[in-house]
């Protein structure tokens, strides 16, 4: 088939839940994809930060063939051999003593949130605005933006909204009937919002003076993006619960929840449960994807790399950038006006952004992309900027 049979087929059988740039792609390899076309692209999209090692990164894809040859899926009503030799790794990364699996991120938030109503036993929780959590009823009930809430009204009701990188608001906030707050240690669809260097323990210290549950939402910020495994460990702020998901399986669909003990605890048979969370293959595709990140050195080339790629981008002239900020390789480049122009021409010119909140280039690429391909996005950035 063609680029139009493709389109014409997806527009006739598949549901209009996303606005799709007019390419279909076929083919990557590190940080680069082909469409069907031929052309090439610097991705920096990645999955929506989900290609953390790249684009069919060889231990990935080993490790996927030969699980499939051998067991892809079975019931977690019996025992798996990957799936507790993932979560010590886990552990030894994270700091959570205990893993709940399941297959993506919002998954994650809603297993993170029944989690903390059922250890608390109370039900309200703290969210901040500028947030994204998913879009299942529950993590669409801590997802700030309105366009996204809006039509699916009444939510779950108990969650209580506070300013990000404002810890005063988050004390004032906090009831008898407060369970837990939820943070995105950076906000990612919120625009790439880093906070300021203290407020995730000034955070931590609130939640334990007052016996409230810290969750945080580390599917996008996970497994490298910001240079360490987690942003806990960026933060040097520890969590009572952390949902992951994205770069967790380098592009296999994944998630999963770690907890500390005690709160890990509160969970008994029957509580939770995922049909496919945790299968083999997955937890062998993830197994891979930690090799990758540990053999390729890329915690310290995601920090070095993206210093520089920021750096690269500061030295933009441009009147159209009102700001650049971000952390490792989860970068916004924040503009005076729209954005949209500047995600067509750049496909046009062979590199894959996309916008959020409007005004917000957001740079998430593989953890292997290179300083050239790194030079190459900045020289075309700068080329389309207003």
């Amino acid at each position: 088939m063609n680029f139009e049979d493709i389109v014409q087929l997806d527009e006739k059988y598949v549901m209009r839940t996303y606005r799709r740039e007019p390419v279909v792609l076929v083919r990557g390899e590190g940080a680069l994809v082909w469409d069907i076309e031929g052309r090439r692209y610097i991705d920096c999209v990645a999955g929506i930060a989900v290609n953390i090692v790249g684009h069919c990164h060889p231990y990935v894809v080993e490790a996927i063939k030969k699980q499939v040859e051998k067991l892809i899926h079975i019931s977690n009503l019996y025992y798996n051999e990957l799936q507790p030799v993932l979560a010590m790794e886990l552990s030894k990364r994270s700091g959570m003593d205990k893993f709940f699996f399941c297959n993506s991120g919002t998954e994650a938030v809603e297993a993170s949130l029944k989690l903390a109503r059922k250890k608390s036993g109370k039900r309200d929780i703290i969210a901040a605005r500028g947030s994204f959590h998913g879009r299942t009823m529950g993590s669409l009930s801590v997802t700030s933006t309105e366009k996204y809430r809006k039509p699916f009204e009444p939510l779950i009701p108990g969650v209580k909204w506070v300013d990000y990188n404002d810890a005063e608001a988050i004390r004032k906030a906090i009831d008898k009937d407060t369970a837990a707050v939820i943070l995105e240690p950076v906000q990612g669809e919120g625009g790439v919002n880093v906070p300021s260097k203290d407020y995730l323990k000034e955070v931590r210290e609130i939640c334990d003076e007052k016996d409230i549950l810290l969750i945080f939402d580390e599917v996008q910020t996970g497994f490298g993006r910001i240079g360490d495994w987690f942003a806990s460990l960026v933060f040097d702020v520890k969590p009572d619960i952390m949902a992951m998901a994205k770069g967790m399986a380098g592009g296999f669909p994944m998630g999963a929840i770690g907890a500390v003990e005690e709160v890990a605890n509160a969970f008994e048979p029957g509580n939770h449960a995922s049909t496919f969370g945790g299968n083999p293959l997955a937890c062998a595709a993830s197994l891979a994807t930690i090799r990758a990140i540990e053999d390729g050195d890329l915690l310290r080339k995601c920090r070095e790399n993206g210093a520089y790629f920021i750096e690269r981008l500061h030295e933009i002239q441009s009147d159209g950038i009102k700001e650049v900020r971000g952390l490792g390789m989860l970068i916004g480049v924040e503009m005076k006006g729209s954005c949209t122009e500047i995600v067509t021409k750049m496909r046009e010119k062979g590199v894959l952004v996309n916008c959020i909140q409007e005004r917000v280039i957001r740079l998430a690429p593989p953890l292997v992309i290179t300083r050239e391909q790194i030079d190459e996005v900045v020289e075309k950035f700068a080329s389309v900027c207003p």
